[in-house]
């Protein structure tokens, strides 16, 4: 079976290492982030996995001033 890859922007949620390279912040920063904000509406848990929604966080990010 042949796998089919889509592009990260075109995902509706993104691993914490893909996040990282997507946003350009780093994998650490990013798990401070997620442990900070447990609940938020940016955030899909799954078991121990942790997803970022990349449309939300964009928003979520477009309205911090500090990260």
């Amino acid at each position: 079976m042949e796998e089919s890859k889509i592009p990260v922007w075109r995902k509706y949620s993104l691993s914490i290492q893909e996040a990282a390279n997507y946003f350009g912040i780093g994998e650490k920063r990013l798990r401070c982030m997620v442990a900070e904000n447990t609940g938020a509406s940016f955030l899909i848990e799954i078991g121990t996995h942790t997803r970022i929604k990349r449309k939300m966080f964009e928003e979520y990010l477009d309205e911090a001033e500090v990260i």
